[in-house]
């Protein structure tokens, strides 16, 4: 049994970890120096705001230390590193301002929103009625008129902006004032750019006006699989008062420890990974609309994150795609969002984006023999087994 277990571990990470072309967006990878603090002896203990455990004094001042740390890297207020996920994060923000009965608008999943936002999501758990933002599929973003339209008819308690899908900064700041003013909560969940928001190149909520920026730590922020809360000192307070005890208990200290040191990496390196990452996105989608897959927004240059949308209509025919490709060792979702956040971490830049759109042309269009393009894929891979942006 317990070689079965070893053996299925280490066929997943020789075969992921080395010889697959990741490009799923939700996914990064951690320096090794961060992915070895994840099984430290950290992982064995609890720490509580109360005191009531002893023998913590310093994994009470790791945390601290991430907390600041987390606070200069999004120029904020309060900061708290505690949500086990991304999908905790929004539950404690939208516990801490809801109560049932209240509305929610955000985006729809059928336009690229988060589906554990939505009716079968937070919003139905905690008796939140939810709306739509209106949205331009052609544009990939919300319409801002039409927003401000609804939101002074709707009067939502809550307005969240951020998406699954999301390849353009969203008009926060034009429709944060019209929000507020109809007394709703404005917050932003930045579980797939919080990277580049840290870097500094895609936008930046907290300074338009939302009360808190929230969301996964494990995207395109090359974190540990977790999640954050970023905020102003009002607000912050107010949501600190809803996670212990009554969502977050244990934290997972080792989590929290991997979390602050790749908060130090992000502070160091963090402009120049979010720059490139852009770069090897605009760079993958101009050669891969020019060998003629259905790139969306080609009339707004493609993207300004970390995503490229190929939008085949639907995801049934995204998995046909997303199935060929893994025949070759080429990993991506059923959207298809392809993802560069993951392989710009492992150092590659522009040449290397048009080696892979060469690559994906080949399997996708030419159909070519895939075991011969899966060593192809492999070769690549192994060129880019070192972890950059990090102090290694």
């Amino acid at each position: 049994m317990i070689s079965e277990i070893l053996d299925l571990v280490e066929k997943h990470e020789c075969w992921r970890g080395k010889q697959c072309l990741n490009l799923i967006p939700s996914e990064n990878v951690m320096s090794s120096t961060v992915r070895k603090l994840l099984s430290s002896e950290l992982g064995h203990r609890y720490t509580a705001r109360d005191r009531f455990y002893m023998g913590t004094k310093f994994t009470d001042e790791i945390e601290q230390y991430g907390e600041e740390l987390a606070k200069k890297v999004f120029k904020c207020e309060t900061a708290d590193l505690r949500p086990l996920s991304g999908h905790i994060a929004d539950l404690i923000f939208l516990a801490s301002f809801t109560e049932p009965k209240d509305t929610l608008i955000c985006v729809s999943p059928s336009d690229g929103g988060y589906p554990g936002m939505w009716e079968d999501g937070l919003a139905g758990l905690l008796g939140l009625r939810v709306q739509a933002f209106p949205f331009s599929k052609e544009d990939m973003n919300i319409k801002v008129k039409e927003a401000e339209e609804i939101i002074e008819r709707v009067k939502p308690k809550v307005v969240i902006f951020g998406a699954s899908l999301i390849t353009f900064p969203q008009p926060v700041k034009q429709l944060a004032e019209v929000a507020s003013e109809s007394g709703a909560y404005v917050g932003f969940d930045g579980s797939h750019v919080l990277g580049l928001i840290a870097g500094g190149q895609f936008q930046d909520p907290l300074r338009e006006e939302a009360c808190a920026l929230f969301g996964s730590t494990h995207k395109s922020f090359f974190g540990p699989q977790g999640g954050i809360i970023l905020s102003d000192k009002e607000h912050g307070e107010m949501i600190r008062r809803r996670i212990y005890p009554a969502i977050v208990d244990n934290a997972h200290w080792n989590r929290i420890a991997a979390l602050t040191l790749a908060l130090a990496e992000m502070k160091s390196f963090g402009e120049t990974y979010a720059k490139q990452v852009i770069c090897n996105s605009k760079t993958l989608a101009k050669a891969l609309s020019d060998y003629g897959f259905p790139v969306a927004c080609k009339h707004l240059g493609f993207t300004e994150s970390h995503q490229v949308y190929l939008d085949y209509g639907d995801y049934e025919k995204g998995r046909v795609v997303a199935e060929k490709l893994q025949r070759a060792n080429v990993i991506v979702d059923c959207a298809i969002r392809v993802g560069t956040c993951e392989i710009t971490r492992r150092g590659m830049k522009e040449a290397e984006m048009d080696q892979i759109a060469d690559l994906l042309k080949r399997i996708v269009h030419d159909e070519e023999n895939l075991d011969r393009i899966k060593k192809e894929v492999a070769k690549l891979c192994a060129d880019f087994q070192k972890t950059e942006f990090c102090f290694e």
